[in-house]
């Protein structure tokens, strides 16, 4: 069986919609901005420490989501730094290639 090649060839990120990431097996993944941060990997928000924390009920006043940063980790993830004050998720190739939202890859992530 061959494995997709998990190393990004290109990484183009938007801070107002999302990342794009281009692999080097020629997959192409795009990732929205409510994408992303609903699938935060870290601790908190995958209830690992307890309960995840729960949404303002007034969202409707919360600043449009945006990241303020993304920068890499090692060589082999992103770590992301969400303008809601949200900084501890960190991204891996492989985690972004398993969630990948294309048409391909989607229906194995149902």
């Amino acid at each position: 069986m061959n494995l997709p090649d998990l190393t990004p060839q290109r990484i183009a990120v938007s801070r107002s919609s999302g990342i794009r990431i281009e692999w080097n097996d020629g997959h192409h993944g795009e990732y929205a901005l409510r994408f992303l941060r609903d699938r935060c990997p870290c601790a908190s928000c995958t209830e690992a420490h307890g309960p995840a924390p729960q949404p303002s009920p007034f969202a409707m006043y919360a600043p449009k989501l945006k990241m303020e940063n993304v920068e890499p980790v090692g060589g082999y993830a992103v770590k992301i730094r969400w303008n809601d004050g949200h900084d501890t998720g960190i991204y891996t190739y492989d985690y972004l290639r398993r969630i990948c939202p294309c048409p391909d890859c989607s229906p194995r992530n149902t």
